[in-house]
């Protein structure tokens, strides 16, 4: 690295440095669509820790919260959107260059 390059570290994401919000948007790029409980009990957190991450995820456009009806019982869907999956891809991408790995 010569003096006027940067280190890769200032590429990564600064939303996704968070582990809990860094694992929801891992979830979602494996599964595509998963409900709110099911993200709730993959990443191991609480109904309003999870709400709270997701509304920052939503307001940056990593994720998209679909709201539906299984007969009268509310179901909240998440959604990795193409921008927060473009995010996700150079974040692990900047990881592996920082960790030495070379490989896609």
């Amino acid at each position: 690295m010569t003096a006027t390059e940067q280190h890769p570290r200032h590429r990564l994401d600064d939303l996704l440095q968070n582990p809990v919000r860094f694992s929801i948007v891992a979830a979602l790029d494996r599964a595509g669509t998963l409900g709110f409980r099911e993200v709730r009990d993959a990443v191991e957190i609480t109904d309003s820790a999870l709400s709270k991450q997701v509304t920052l995820l939503e307001s940056a456009g990593y994720l998209s919260v679909g709201k539906s009806f299984a007969g009268k019982m509310p179901r909240t869907s998440l959604t990795l959107t193409r921008q927060g999956r473009t995010v996700w891809k150079a974040h692990l991408a900047t990881l592996r260059e920082i960790a030495g790995d070379v490989t896609p």
